[in-house]
């Protein structure tokens, strides 16, 4: 149980290199096709799901694989770290670990000891966007978890003596995971610097440390009363199910819990200006120097979401590993040992737009500051080319392929778009809209976003404090 980034994205562009400890590399493109040719794009769903609404308001999605004998049983919050309380950062998190604490029918502890006995596994996770319960079992075990679930989903427990415990798991969570990790602790600064401390993509999933400290139990039966409704949730069955047995326990189990009102997202825009326009922090651990810039971005749900889809393309051919633009520019000429870039549009709000290179030992900070900033203009002046536009949607669209064949990819990719409001049909189809995209489109995003958004550019250096 662990916060975790929002990468459960629609495509495999972007992802932030190595040097922010994030996985990022590339697919090979294949071999077969001409560097100016349009990837081949099908009419075909990529999944084939089957979905419908309980009476009670819960969306039910069934992605049907018969290949192995297990399914993956997931479900959806719409509620993740962006929606913590003011001066409550972490609360969606806290929560998450709370609901493990047991249910009228399953006892603390009962639910993940049944589902290992049962030779599965099950966890959960909390984003910016949702937070997730899942698990994995063999096919014939899905009525159990569902029932499980289904009765943590009514009634959790979140017994008051166990609060306390529980928080100091997760301040030992935070310190591990960031306060222990010079670059966890500067991504956490950095975010914070462009967005904000307080807004809610300048603030930590986990939460600032004193403010899990300050979270009670009233706000977590609170977050939970007001966030986990079926009208605010998305079930997701993928895996070995036949659609009428997957109906009939959806409607028998999580049919009886009560449709109630639930708050709907409310988040705030991006700011006017970065909160900090550039950071610099030193630390003794550090050995490599690392550089990122953040702009402030649309995404499919907020914003032009027609630049989103350019956006991706524009990540992919500026920092999408060997063949990218930052590549060649910082990488190949000796400046860098890594560079990339990231977008991620499937978001609820407002997203980012990033950049980051990891400078090489005996370079100046400055020259490598100096050709990334030549990069994105280079981009700007000239725009992108066709190649560049045909080389990433063959790369992007090609994992697609891989997503197929994972247990998990399928009803994260799923309940993920779902649960922040896109359409089915858009995680079906989504190639489409790739293709779709045109070269004017991808050089009008690049320079709305990199030419001109609020942007942040932070450094973090070896040594003492700056």
């Amino acid at each position: 149980m662990a916060p975790i980034p929002r990468r459960t994205a629609l495509r495999a562009a972007g992802a932030l290199p190595a040097a922010l400890g994030l996985p990022g590399a590339p697919l090979a493109a294949p071999a077969t096709l001409s560097p100016s040719t349009d990837p081949p794009v099908t009419d075909r769903p990529l999944f084939g799901a089957r979905s419908w609404t309980l009476p009670n308001g819960l969306p039910v999605v069934l992605a049907e694989s018969r290949r192995v004998p297990v399914v993956a049983h997931y479900l959806f919050y719409g509620a993740g770290g962006g929606e913590d309380p003011h001066l409550r950062s972490g609360v969606a998190h806290f929560l998450e670990h709370m609901m493990f604490k047991g249910s009228p029918n399953v006892p603390p502890g009962a639910f993940s000891q049944v589902v290992a006995r049962e030779g599965g596994q099950d966890n959960a996770f909390t984003s910016r966007d949702v937070t997730a319960y899942h698990q994995h079992v063999e096919a014939s075990r899905l009525a159990l978890v569902m029932r499980m679930e289904a009765d943590r989903f009514a009634r959790p427990l979140i017994p008051p003596e166990t609060v306390e415990p529980e928080r100091a798991v997760v301040l030992e969570e935070r310190r591990q995971r960031t306060d222990s990790n010079p670059r966890a602790r500067f991504i956490e600064a950095f975010d914070a610097a462009l967005w904000g401390p307080q807004h809610w993509r300048g603030r930590p999933i986990i939460g600032w440390e004193d403010e899990i400290r300050a979270i009670t139990r009233d706000d977590l039966l609170d977050f939970q009363a007001r966030r986990y409704a079926p009208g605010n949730a998305v079930l997701v069955v993928a895996g070995d199910a036949r659609e009428e047995e997957v109906r009939r326990l959806a409607e028998d189990l999580y049919g009886v819990v009560p449709a109630r009102p639930f708050a709907a997202r409310d988040r705030a825009p991006p700011p006017a200006a970065a909160h900090e326009p550039r950071l610099v922090r030193r630390d003794p651990a550090v050995r490599e120097a690392l550089v990122v810039r953040s702009f402030t971005a649309p995404s499919l749900t907020h914003g032009d979401a027609d630049r989103a889809w350019a956006l991706e393309l524009v990540a992919h051919l500026l920092g999408s590993g060997p063949g990218s633009r930052l590549f060649r520019a910082l990488v190949e000429t000796g400046l860098a040992t890594s560079a990339g870039a990231s977008y991620d549009g499937e978001v609820a709000g407002a997203a980012a737009f990033s950049v980051s290179a990891t400078l090489r030992p005996g370079i100046a900070p400055e020259r490598l500051e100096a050709a990334l900033d030549a990069a994105i203009a280079a981009l700007l002046q000239d725009g992108p080319t066709e190649a560049e536009r045909v080389r990433s949607l063959r790369q992007i669209t090609a994992g697609a392929v891989l997503t197929l064949d994972s247990i998990g990819g399928v009803p994260r990719m799923l309940g993920g778009a779902l649960a922040i409001g896109l359409p089915l049909e858009l995680v079906e189809f989504w190639p489409r809209r790739l293709h779709a995209v045109t070269l004017p489109q991808m050089a009008e995003a690049a320079r709305a976003v990199l030419g001109g958004a609020p942007h942040c550019t932070g450094w973090l250096l070896p040594g003492g404090a700056a």
